[in-house]
């Protein structure tokens, strides 16, 4: 008996169809793409926590492409994988060099002092003035 009502992560409807654009396949029982779903779903949690140790391990705090490629060539159960991540660019399999643009930071050079400006000082507002005075009679 199918339960009805369960939350997926994955769209039944696309894994449904999906699976019926394969000419081999025929009729597509009601409970297949939902176990289909629940299969893919714990899938992508393996796989995502596996690279996120990766991460941790390497002292990150992104999960990056390479660590995803890292958790695949530590797991067995990823080797079906190997082929596709073996495309993916690891900065620690270039001897060390990072890939990763790093921003240039200028170096501050010694500020000269300005020359001291002769400007003709305005006498401040009046607004300005009641503004200062109102607190001064509020603490008398």
């Amino acid at each position: 008996m199918v339960r009805r009502g369960v939350a997926s992560k994955f769209p039944i409807a696309r894994i449904k169809r999906i699976m019926q654009a394969d000419e081999d396949v025929g009729k597509v029982a009601q409970a297949t793409p939902v176990v289909i779903s629940k299969a893919l779903e714990l899938f992508m949690q393996n796989i995502v926590e596996s690279a996120v140790g990766q991460t941790r391990k390497s002292g990150g705090k992104r999960v990056a492409p390479y660590h995803l490629k890292r958790a695949v060539q530590a797991n067995e159960t990823f080797d079906f994988l190997k082929d596709i991540v073996d495309k993916v660019v690891d900065p620690l399999e270039n001897g060390g060099t990072s890939t990763r643009k790093r921003r240039k930071v200028a170096k501050a050079e010694p500020a000269e002092e300005p020359e001291p400006e002769t400007k003709e000082e305005t006498p401040p507002s009046p607004s300005a003035e009641t503004q200062e005075a109102a607190p001064k009679k509020e603490e008398e």
